[in-house]
Formats: C-alpha cells, sequence, structure tokens
C-alpha cells in the first residue's frame, strides 16, 4: 500500500472512521458505536480488536459495514450489506459487494495500491475532501487520496486552507486549446507529479510501464511522457528525454490540442502509467477493469490499471495493456 495513509471522501449520511492502519464505515443509525470505534482506530487497534467491539452485540445486531486494516503488505478487509469496496494491486482488480451475503464478505489482499468504498445511495457531494485521521460523514471514500482540494485534519487540529488553483491565461494557444494551470509541470518546468517528497520519475525510464492502443491505430510505449490531443506541443524545449507526441483526428473538435499526458508514475505509483487531463475542454472518461466509469480531473494524476480505457471523445479511445 501507499505510504500516504491519509483519505479522501466525499460527504454524505454514512460515518467514516480513519486512522493510521484501519477504518471503519458505518450507517447514520450507529453513532454511538462510531464515536467508541473512533477511540480504537485513534489509538491503534487492529483488526481483531476492532472487530470484537463490531460483534459485542451479537451477529443479528451488526449493521452494514466496511472493516478494512493494514500491516505490512497485507490488507484485510470485512464487509457487509449495502456496501461495495474496489482494491487495486499491481497483478488485479477486486471489486466486493457486501448486499448478496447472508453474513458477511472477508478478504485479505496482497500488494494493495489503491482502494474505495461506495456506501451511501444518496447523491455524492461534488468536491473530495481528504483526512488524515478523525470521525467524518462520508458517501464514498479513497486512499491514497484521489485530489488534495480540502484538507481535513483529525478534530482536535486547526483545518488548514486550501491551495487555490488559478488558471494562467497566458498558455491558452486558440479558442479550444487546452488550459493549463500551475499544476501542469510540462510549462513550468518543474518535476513531474508524484508523491511529495518521492524523487521524480527520469526523463526516459530503462523500459515501458505500458503500452497505449490508440483507435485510430497507433501503439505507443509508455517510457517518457506522452501527449495526446488535435496538435499536441511539448510545453518546453527538446531534450534527449522529449515527450512522444501522439496527435488524433477530431473532426468536431471535441478534442483539445494538448488534451492529456501519460507518463510513467513516480513515489507509489513507480512501475505504472499515470494519466492526467490536462484541463481540456471536454474531458476525458476514465473506465478501469472492475471499477466505475471515472470523469478525470484537470491537474489530477491518477494511476492506470492494465486493460483501462481511456475516452477523448470525438470516438477516440485509447487502451492501456501492459508492453
Amino acid at each position: 500500500m501507499t505510504d500516504d495513509l491519509s483519505w479522501s471522501f466525499r460527504s454524505g449520511d454514512w460515518l467514516g472512521v480513519f486512522g493510521a492502519n484501519s477504518a471503519v464505515v458505518l450507517p447514520p443509525s450507529e453513532k454511538s458505536q462510531a464515536a467508541v470505534l473512533w477511540e480504537l482506530v485513534d489509538g491503534g487497534a487492529g483488526y481483531e480488536q476492532i472487530l470484537d467491539v463490531l460483534l459485542a452485540s451479537g451477529l443479528r445486531a451488526v449493521p452494514d459495514f466496511v472493516l478494512v486494516s493494514r500491516k505490512g503488505d497485507l490488507t484485510r478487509v470485512l464487509l457487509r450489506g449495502s456496501v461495495s469496496a474496489h482494491f487495486a494491486t499491481a497483478d488485479e482488480v477486486v471489486h466486493l459487494d457486501g448486499s448478496g451475503d447472508l453474513t458477511w464478505v472477508e478478504r485479505t489482499l496482497t500488494g494493495v495500491t489503491r482502494m474505495r468504498f461506495d456506501v451511501s445511495e444518496e447523491p455524492p457531494a461534488p468536491d473530495d475532501l481528504v483526512v488524515a485521521g478523525g470521525l467524518v460523514r462520508i458517501s464514498s471514500a479513497e486512499q491514497p487520496p484521489s485530489t488534495v482540494a480540502v484538507v481535513v485534519p483529525a478534530p482536535a487540529e486547526e483545518p488548514e486552507p486550501a491551495p487555490v488553483l488559478e488558471p494562467d491565461p497566458h498558455l491558452e494557444d486558440d479558442e479550444d486549446a487546452t488550459r493549463i494551470g500551475v499544476l501542469d509541470p510540462v510549462t513550468l518546468g518543474a518535476p513531474l507529479p508524484g508523491i511529495e517528497g518521492q524523487p521524480a520519475a527520469p526523463p526516459v525510464t530503462s523500459r515501458p510501464v505500458a503500452r497505449l492502443v490508440v483507435a485510430e491505430g497507433e501503439t505507443v510505449d509508455v517510457d517518457r511522457v506522452v501527449l495526446v490531443g488535435r496538435a499536441p506541443e511539448p510545453r518546453r524545449a527538446d531534450t534527449a528525454g522529449a515527450p512522444h507526441l501522439v496527435a488524433v483526428s477530431s473532426p468536431h473538435q471535441e478534442i483539445s490540442s494538448t488534451h492529456l499526458e501519460v507518463r510513467p508514475g513516480t513515489g507509489a505509483d513507480h512501475g505504472s502509467a499515470v494519466v492526467t487531463d490536462l484541463g481540456s475542454t471536454n474531458g476525458t472518461l476514465l473506465v478501469q477493469p472492475g471499477l466505475p466509469p471515472e470523469d478525470l480531473k484537470a491537474g489530477v494524476a491518477v494511476q492506470l490499471l492494465p486493460g483501462a480505457v481511456l475516452d477523448l471523445g470525438d470516438g477516440v479511445t485509447i487502451q492501456v495493456v501492459n508492453p
């Protein structure tokens, strides 16, 4: 699992209890239970201790819930009722649904790189928040965080101000163009996005981390930055690690000039490819095996799993396969 132990979540009516090594999600009716579990989770309690408290009143009294606990490279998960959980490892995506089981669903997974819970039938809030530890109301949660828009610390701490992401109007090349803000590392010459404190990926990796198969027939290895769009252009001087430029046709102008970037990941994403929408006009839809479709957020890098499909619009799709 990643070294980033914080969670991103969307607000809702369920109760999420998040700690450094464990997390529990309960329905709105379990306020008193959530308060007890927060003390355990915050104190570093493990899987068995938390489960004992959940079962203290007997199996029939146990509500719908999710329990996940990490120890070393092992992640244990237990869920019951109208909840679902999705886990990605280097080799597979595991989807768990508790609604069809009379007791619960339990799994032990090795090498989890990303996990997500979906627990509420209510429409989720539009923005992701981030919590390092605490008791919050949620409709879904994901680790590592999918965004860094707002930081929500543990209850005893003062909230930190959210970073302000302002677009740079000088970077627009035409009416249809990609609008790239301060998060664009290629424009600004900053290190490529990754986990804070981790070294940036080299301009060219020793071997590709993935291969992109474009619907129009072109195949591109991801051994460096790959820029895709109607007329993609590098945003800094060419070097030995100059990006691959993949031009695709867009008869209805749905695809921006420089629409998205795919590159080797860094930090927790090392060894895999990550994609970033570069502020495209009409956006990018990502469909990953076993996971619900996701509209990419401009400037936010997302790890790509083998078999993933990127839909840029105008009938142009890109499939991600092993090199």
